[in-house]
Order: C-alpha cells, then structure tokens, then sequence
C-alpha cells in the first residue's frame, strides 16, 4: 500500500507542472508497456479502447468487474502509475461512486476519471459533488489518495446551449474541485480562446482531450493547461490500420503492408518480459 501511496503522489506532482502532463491513453496491457516504453511517465487507460477491446461499445456497456480486470492487468505490467477511467463510475449513485474507487484502488491504479454524464445526459451537480466526494472518501479509507479527474460532458451532450456551455463547464469543474477532486476533465474543446478560458476561470488543473483539431502540446501549455490525454483514439487508430491490412491481404491477396511499422515478434517478447 506504501508504493499506491507514493505513485498516487507521483501522479498528483505531475500536474504541478512545470510541463503539461500528456498522457496516451492504452486499452490493454501490451499498449500500455509499449506506452510506458516511449517514455510516458503515467500510464492513462481509455474505457472505449478497454470496452472495445472485450467487444462491446463504448458508455458503460460493460460491467465494473470487466473494467477493473483490464486495469488490473495493465498496472500489473508497468512501473508507471496508473490512472483508470473507469466513466461515470458504473451507477449514479455515491455508493456506485465510492465502490468503483475502491475498485480502482485494489485493481493497483492510483488514479481515475469520473464522468457526469450517463445515457447522454448530465447529472445534476449536486448529485455529482456527492459522488465525487464518496469516491474521495473511499479512496482515504482504502490507503490510496487516488488523483481523481472530474469530468465534465457539458460539450458532449445536448442540453446545455452552445452560448452557456463555458460558464456552465466553469461552474461544475470548480464544484468538482472543491468537492475533492484533483484535476477538472472538459473534453470536446478545441478553440484555443476557449481553452485559454477554461484554464483561467478553472480554479485547479485543467485537462482537455488532444485531437486532430486540439493546438500542439507546446501552446495548450501556454494556454495554461495542466493535463492532456486522447482518450479512444490511439485504440482506434491501432483499429484503423488493422482494417486496412485486412482489406489489403482480402482484395489485394498481398502482405506488404504488414512491412510498415510493424512491431517485430522479438520485440514484443522482450517488451513484454520474455
């Protein structure tokens, strides 16, 4: 327990900066090792790559149990702390909350975003401030202070106006914060104006999801961000160039893209401990 503690901390130093934390999330445990391996200093899992990864779609369409196995399995491999998304916590309720936090713990993971939104709607503040408040008190009991990264969907779902979204967004990622939570997670932004006015009114770590249309690294530091992670993507662009050599050995009868950035079997092995 004494090591969860110490990589709990690690984890919550690495949003003090001085340099953006950017974390490429992994969906199972070679992804992970090959993530830790390019130099990351945390590992952040993606709850679509893990979803996928065991055939089902994304939102909560698998169970906690499912979720924490693949954490399991990913902490059991790296020497980087871990963080989970682990969604809206699998219920709506604080118990749900604290349960999954307790799961997150025991899996061996130091850390763990929790989504307040479910079924394409959010839920209301206060219920989340009670959530994250149980996730935070479980975690003391459990012995680990995980990093937890409260998550807005105020851009993702319908029933907030475009014109209120910022202030909306502002007004529960403070709530979150004030409640226990360590970082505030507003993904599907990419103005750099209104980034720059989340990290200002957001009065703790701002995380936001990196995208084709996100700014560089480099200017989301600038703009004040603290953390930046790509959630499903990485997982969908190991899909994507799956499907094309598939397509390629069905229709073409040839194997040459298999040549192109393919990781070597020897590689994997000894990636992997053999």
């Amino acid at each position: 327990m004494t090591q969860l503690r110490e990589k709990a901390e690690a984890l919550r130093r690495l949003h003090a900066g001085p340099r953006v934390l950017v974390l490429a999330n992994a969906w199972d445990a070679a992804s992970a090792r090959l993530v830790e391996a390019a130099g990351f200093p945390a590992i952040a899992t993606s709850s679509a790559g893990v979803a996928f990864a065991l055939g089902h779609p994304d939102g909560e369409r698998i169970t906690r149990a499912e979720m924490l196995e693949m954490v399991r399995r990913i902490a059991r491999v790296v020497k980087v702390p871990v963080t989970a998304d682990v969604e809206a916590g699998y219920g709506s309720t604080a118990e749900a909350a604290a349960e999954t936090a307790r799961g997150v713990a025991a899996a061996g993971a130091v850390g763990m975003n929790l989504e307040d939104a479910r079924d394409g709607r959010l839920l209301p503040l206060e219920l989340q401030v009670e959530r994250i408040r149980a996730a935070r008190a479980a975690a003391e009991a459990a012995g680990v202070p995980l990093v937890i990264n409260g998550r807005t969907d105020v851009f993702g779902v319908d029933e907030v106006s475009e014109t209120q979204r910022p202030a909306e967004a502002v007004r529960r990622a403070n709530a979150y914060l004030r409640a226990g939570a360590d970082c505030a997670f507003v993904p599907f932004v990419s103005n750099r104006d209104l980034i720059a006015r989340l990290a200002r009114e957001i009065q703790g770590p701002l995380n936001v999801l990196g995208t084709p249309d996100t700014p560089p690294v480099a200017e989301l530091e600038r703009l004040g961000v603290r953390r930046v992670s790509v959630g499903g993507a990485l997982a969908r662009s190991a899909y994507g160039r799956a499907r094309r050599l598939a397509l390629e050995i069905k229709e073409k009868g040839t194997f040459e893209s298999l040549r192109e950035g393919t990781i070597s079997y020897a590689e994997m092995q000894r990636l992997l401990g053999a």
